[in-house]
């Protein structure tokens, strides 16, 4: 029966393990609820394996340390076979630090370091107690907007035909353009990359800027710019900027999509662009070197040629001296001849 029963921790360790998303980041926004991965960089992958967890969260009141031969946390948090640490379900009391401390075979030490915050999606806003009917030129409660269960605690806004009321309520105002600038354009960026996201908006309307991933926002300090370093696949999705103020309310950008692609879809970097440079240059030097080489081949082979033809010239240009000189012996005798034959 123990064994069973450890085999079916196992299983359901390693099923919610294969449902949850690896994470390798330093910063890390978990959905409550939802189980977590994080890595322990540089752990051997299966056992024996010299590591330790140490956590410092709402559930500690110090660091806590696990380690793959301590017991689990209760369901708080297993190290899985690998030296991940997988919590199973997040909560609110997991919010904190997290580092991994792993030696490998060889004796490297490697560390992670860990900041963990989790969100919860709220409800759907309603009107609660809506009035029936509205009087003019008197203040009139048209009743109380409501949403619960929003983790960290959002904003709410009143709108009137699309438009944002402002708090006073006297009239709604005509929203301004605020839009998002990324980093490289069209959000496309290669594995271990980095994007910059920028929300522009007019300095009357943005007294606060706040950021929204995938319709829920991100529990980050006001800013009027994100920074994605070293972007893995847990990065990708679709990004929105929120400008709030008392005077003209909350006013969220476009969306922009943000997505791992290949480094030929994104565009060379400067650094291959310059070897691609030096690959022209020494391909177009071997080819001058080659047609020199050509060159002086065909010349050695014509001086050679040309040497041939003198030396065959010479020895019948002597030959020809000596038939020529041969008949003018020939022709003396005979003239002498005839001079004596004369009266």
């Amino acid at each position: 029966m123990a064994a069973q029963a450890a085999a079916g921790t196992w299983v359901l360790v390693l099923s919610l393990w294969g449902a949850a998303a690896i994470v390798s980041s330093r910063n890390v926004t978990a959905r409550m609820g939802e189980p977590l991965v994080l890595n322990c960089k540089g752990a051997p992958k299966k056992p024996p394996q010299e590591l330790e967890w140490k956590l410092n969260t709402g559930r500690t009141e110090a660091w806590k340390v696990l380690s793959p031969q301590g017991a689990p946390w209760d369901s708080v948090a297993h190290i899985l076979p690998n030296g991940s640490l997988l919590l199973p379900a997040v909560g609110i009391q997991d919010e904190g630090t997290f580092r991994c401390r792993a030696t490998n075979r060889h004796g490297k030490e490697t560390k992670s370091s860990y900041r963990v915050r989790v969100y919860q999606i709220p409800a759907k806003p309603e009107i609660i107690d809506p009035a029936s009917e509205l009087t003019a030129g008197v203040p009139n409660k048209v009743g109380t907007c409501v949403s619960e269960g929003s983790y960290p605690a959002g904003t709410l806004s009143w709108h009137l035909d699309g438009k944002p009321l402002t708090p006073d309520g006297k009239e709604p105002v005509s929203p301004e353009n605020v839009q998002l600038v990324v980093e490289p354009e069209g959000g496309a960026v290669a594995l271990g990359g980095t994007v910059t996201l920028t929300c522009e908006a007019p300095a009357q309307a943005a007294s606060e800027i706040h950021w929204v991933k995938d319709g829920a926002p991100l529990p980050l300090p006001a800013s009027a710019v994100l920074l994605l370093p070293e972007v893995g696949p847990q990065d990708q999705g679709s990004y929105s900027c929120v400008a709030t103020s008392p005077s003209h309310g909350s006013q969220e950008s476009p969306a922009v999509r943000v997505r791992i692609t290949e480094t030929d879809e994104v565009g060379q970097s400067p650094g291959s662009m310059e070897g691609s440079g030096l690959r022209t240059l020494a391909l177009a030097l071997g080819t001058l070197a080659a047609l020199g080489i050509v060159a002086l081949l065909i010349g050695v082979v014509m001086w050679q040629r040309r040497r041939q033809g003198k030396e065959r010239k010479a020895p019948e240009s002597q030959e020809e001296e000596e038939e020529r000189a041969e008949l003018n012996q020939s022709e003396e005798p005979e003239t002498a001849e005839s001079g004596a034959g004369g009266p």
